[in-house]
């Protein structure tokens, strides 16, 4: 008796069935790195898309994390700025550009970020991707040591000496090239 009940539920089935394609997709790639690609790719951007630049470049995906980062500065986003000079900064997922990594800390740093702030300061005062001007670039960091960010304070405590926050490993990209 099992049986047919079995087989008759199994000869029915097909009656009963409806086209899938015509709901849509059922199962969503909706929390992987792909589908957030895919949405920035389309435009889309929000808190949760733009953080997962962050994870994109940590898993060495710039390319990926560029779009979103892109995607997500254009709209205003801050951080996102700063993670864009960062990747122009060392030539990831992209050309080595210091003038775009310097005009994205500018954008920051005039939308209020401390972040971009101190980075655009650094960078007007060894005349990084812009023209140098030390005055100017020490005000951004002590207006961003004063906002609380500990790196800046860092830096002025220690009288605006640069060696205090880059590594030994990146003089030869700060130094004069003549």
């Amino acid at each position: 008796m099992k049986h047919f009940a079995l087989s008759a539920a199994l000869l029915c089935t097909p009656a009963f069935a409806e086209n899938v394609e015509e709901l849509g997709t059922l199962n969503p790639d909706e929390m992987s790195w792909q589908s957030y690609v895919q949405k920035a790719d389309e435009g889309e951007t929000g808190m949760v898309i733009c953080s997962m630049g962050y994870a994109l470049t940590k898993s060495g995906d710039h390319v990926s994390a560029r779009t979103l980062f892109q995607n997500c500065a254009d709209d205003g986003y801050t951080g996102a700025m700063t993670w864009m000079s960062q990747l122009d900064n060392n030539g990831l997922g992209g050309e080595y550009d210091p003038d775009a990594a310097a005009e994205w800390d500018r954008r920051a740093a005039e939308a209020g970020d401390p972040v971009g702030k101190f980075n655009f300061g650094i960078s007007l005062m060894r005349g990084h991707g812009v023209a140098q001007n030390e005055a100017l670039g020490r005000q951004l960091v002590a207006e961003a040591a004063e906002e609380g960010l500990p790196i800046a304070q860092r830096l002025q405590a220690a009288n605006y000496d640069l060696d205090e926050v880059t590594p030994d490993a990146d003089n030869w990209k700060y130094a004069p090239l003549f």
